[in-house]
Parts: C-alpha cells; structure tokens; sequence
C-alpha cells in the first residue's frame, strides 16, 4: 500500500473465524482513496459471506466516476444489500446474514472526503492531534451515547452495545432518504481518517486511539498497535482499521509586520502636542484630587446604608427559617409505609450508582404492589421490566410512575401497569415505551402542561404517535 493510507485486520482473541473485511485502494483512476470497513454478521459462515459480497460489489460500483459522488456511494451500498439480500434467498443455513459497514472516499487533490455508512462501524477524524468521531452508530446505545445519556465507559461496557437497528441484507428500506448516512468534510493537509469496526471501539477508548494516530509512526504501524491495544483488551470480537492520511505539507504564512513611516512636520507636533500635555498635568491633577476627595463622605454614607439593608436581609432570612423549623416540628405528616417488593424497586431506581441507565433484570417475579407513586426525577433513566407486573393496591388510585419535570428521558421496556387510575404521570416530554402493556388504567399516560403565569398563551401540541405491535398499525 502507499503510504497514506493503510488497512488491516485480525481474528481477535475470542473468535475462530473472521467476519470482518475492508478496503484499502485508489480508485476512479487514481483521483480517490477508497477506505471501508465492512462488519458481517449472521453466524459462523453467514457473516463471511455477506462481508465478500458487499466488498466486492462495492469495487464493482467504483469503476467508473460519476457526476454526483454521494450518490454513486449511495448506489453502491444498496447494490450490495441487493446482492446479499439475493444470497439468503438461495443460500441455506445463512438466512441470518447481514453486514455493516462504512465506507469512505478521500479525495487528497482537493482536501475533502465523503462517506456512507450503515451499522455501527465508525469513521473518526483527527485534526490538530484531536480526535472526532463523524458517523453516528445505528443502534439504541449508540442513540444514548451520542445524545449525552451514556458515557463512552458505561456504553462500552452496555450489555446489548452489539444489538444494531439498521444493516444491509435485512432491510428493503435501503433506498429511502434518510437509512444510508452520507455526508462531506474538509480534508486538510496533516489530517487522518481512520475507519475501523466495533471489535476496535468497543475494546479500547477513544484517548488511547487517539494517543496511537498522534505517534510519529508509519501508518502501518500505527495499525498494528491498534490491533494490539484491542486485542491487550481482551480483543473479544474481529478487529478492522483502516487509516488515510492527507500528508501534504500544510500551509504555512509568516506574518509580517507593516511598516510605518513619520514625516518630520507629524514628528514636531507631536512633540509639541506632548510638551503641551506636560505643561498642564499638575492643574489636571489637582481638579481630579479635589473631586476623590469631595465623594468619599458620600461613598462612606452609601456603605453604611448597604450593611445595614445586607444584615436586616440576614435577619430576616434567619427569622422565616426559625418559624418554618417551628411549624414542621409540630407538623405531623402520615407517611405510607411500602410493602418489601416496592421499596427495593425504589430503591433500585434512586440507589443506582449512575444516573444513565437503569436495569430491573427480575424475570419471572411476581407482580409488585405499589401503594403510592414512584416519582422518578433522574436526568435519564432505562426501566427494563424483563415482564415484571406493577399491580395498583386496593387503597391507591393515583399514578403508578409520576416522571419529573426534571427527567429528560425515560425509557420503560416490558413492563405491565395494571389497575392504576394515572399509569404513567408525565411532566416533560421525554417518555418513551417499548413492549408496555396497561392493563384496566383509566388514563395510561396523562401529560401535564405547566405554562407561565401570563394571561396568554401561544404555541401548539406536537403530535405524538404511539405503535401497537398488536394490530400492527398506528394508534394516534
């Protein structure tokens, strides 16, 4: 390979076989450097296969140029899906396979590169020894990670980190707008691409990628301690990078300082202008002193009133503490006391060390009782039921989860609300629900609008659309 660009892949530790591919050539007579990672999945052969069909048919589509390059990508993606989505038809025992890949062409001449990409390979840019993931990953953690609500550490360590929503050979919606990522970026001199697959990011963090691309070494190098760092790890899956470097000489401008010429008239008035300032700088002066010293009577006068406004706001801060102290000593407030079940569900949302994601894994446990609502005010918040039924108690009418105004997203995942007058009492809109069932609640979720106090309002209600797996239609 030439010496910007530089592809390589490894079995990993863990597995027999290798399912990943990639691409690492020029093409479109010579003006592009063809990067791609292609991931298959699909079983022990399945994933091989689906990985050489999309490698090839991706070449094949690279031939000839085209007048739009994003779509000659775009093309070249969905042929392969074609071809591997062909295969199952016909293949036994491979019905499962798919493949996901990121593809990506640099073009050096004109400092620029463009891309396309399914699944959750990456694609990263380093500039200026900074490193920046481009592509999002098409899965529900990738989602939580790229929005802010997981860590890089809690996604690598996310027990269905692997479990995708978009790949090629599954999916006839290939060709809609919005199923392939595309996009374009600058490509400067002295920047680096690295396209790699998830056996890479999934093992090693983006600071010890990024500390291997700044080394001073060959590309080939800096490959194989990639490869090594993700297998050092544990390298529990197929490990694939490939690296393109822009190695033109960056731009370099020295500045220089302009030049300034004094014609000998300026040169006298200014040294006239500056003897007349010295001549009238003590009268200056004393103007100056007679008023500091005329406003500090009025200074001092305005300090005393401060203090003295400052400790009556003291005062009376601490007077209003006392008596609301006095009130709720003498206050009794009757607390419910919760059944075992549903205080160690409680406690099981507010004692979870991170804020990210919550994980009820209690299959098969009976239903929980709940005698008052859960009232659920984490910043983000992932409630995986596994099946488990929270049963309203005979006394309790009110909500079964009452969500915060403070709780941007809560995610509630097979789980059932049974005989609650409110199921979910919602203050922001950031629910979402995956495999919920209501089963006899009056309202399953109630929205509560809070608005300013002013005498009009303006603004509408966004529409909201609910999918019923049951009928397999929308419900609105």
């Amino acid at each position: 390979m030439a010496e910007n660009y530089f592809g390589i892949t490894d079995t990993g530790k863990m597995r027999s076989n290798n399912e990943d591919t990639f691409i690492a050539r020029k093409v479109l007579n010579d003006q592009y450097i063809a990067a791609c990672v292609i991931d298959g999945v699909g079983g022990y052969e399945g994933g091989e296969v689906a990985a050489r069909l999309a490698h090839d048919a991706i070449l094949d589509h690279l031939k000839s140029s085209s007048a739009d390059l994003i779509l000659q990508m775009k093309e070249a993606i969905a042929a392969a899906n074609e071809a591997i989505y062909a295969e199952k038809q016909v293949s036994k025992g491979n019905e499962q396979m798919a493949c996901v890949l990121t593809l990506a062409l640099a073009d050096i001449a004109n400092n620029k590169f463009y891309y396309v990409h399914v699944g959750d390979t990456r694609l990263y840019l380093l500039r200026d020894k900074s490193l920046v993931k481009v592509t999002r990953d098409h899965s529900f953690v990738g989602f939580l990670e790229d929005s802010g609500r997981l860590s890089e550490e809690a996604a690598m360590r996310h027990p269905k980190r692997n479990e995708i929503n978009k790949a090629l050979g599954f999916d006839s919606q290939i060709r809609t707008p919005d199923y392939i990522e595309t996009g374009e970026s600058p490509f400067l001199p002295g920047d680096t691409i690295l396209l790699c697959s998830d056996g890479l990011s999934d093992m090693i963090s983006n600071s010890a990628i990024t500390a291997i691309l700044n080394t001073d070494k060959s590309l080939a190098a800096k490959g194989k301690l990639l490869i090594n760092a993700a297998n050092d790890a544990g390298g529990k899956d197929n490990i694939t990078a490939v690296i393109v470097e822009n190695n033109k000489s960056p731009l370099k401008q020295t500045a220089t300082k302009p030049a300034i010429s004094v014609k000998k008239n300026d040169s006298l008035k200014s040294e006239e202008a500056v003897s007349e300032v010295k001549k009238s700088e003590p009268e200056i002066t004393a103007v100056k002193t007679k008023k500091r010293r005329s406003i500090i009577p009025f200074l001092f006068f305005l300090c005393i009133l401060l203090l003295g406004a400052f400790l009556w706001v003291l005062y009376q801060g601490y007077y209003n503490k006392k008596v609301h102290e006095d009130q709720v000593k003498n206050t009794v407030v009757p607390q419910k006391k919760r059944n075992a079940q549903e205080q160690l569900f409680l406690d099981s949302i507010n004692g979870t060390k991170t804020s990210e994601v919550f994980v009820l894994n209690q299959a098969d446990a009976p239903p929980i009782i709940i005698t008052d609502s859960i009232y659920v005010n984490k910043d983000s918040l992932h409630i995986i039921g596994n099946g488990v039924t929270l049963v309203s108690d005979t006394t309790y009418k009110g909500p079964a989860l009452t969500v915060s105004s403070s709780c941007k997203y809560l995610l509630l995942d097979s789980l059932t609300l049974e005989n609650f007058d409110i199921g979910v009492l919602v203050k922001n809109p950031g629910l979402h629900l995956k495999n919920v069932k209501f089963k006899n609640c009056r309202i399953p979720v109630q929205y509560n609008f809070v608005f300013p106090e002013r005498p009009i309002v303006n603004g509408r209600f966004a529409d909201t659309i609910f999918y019923n797996s049951d009928f397999s239609q929308n419900n609105y």
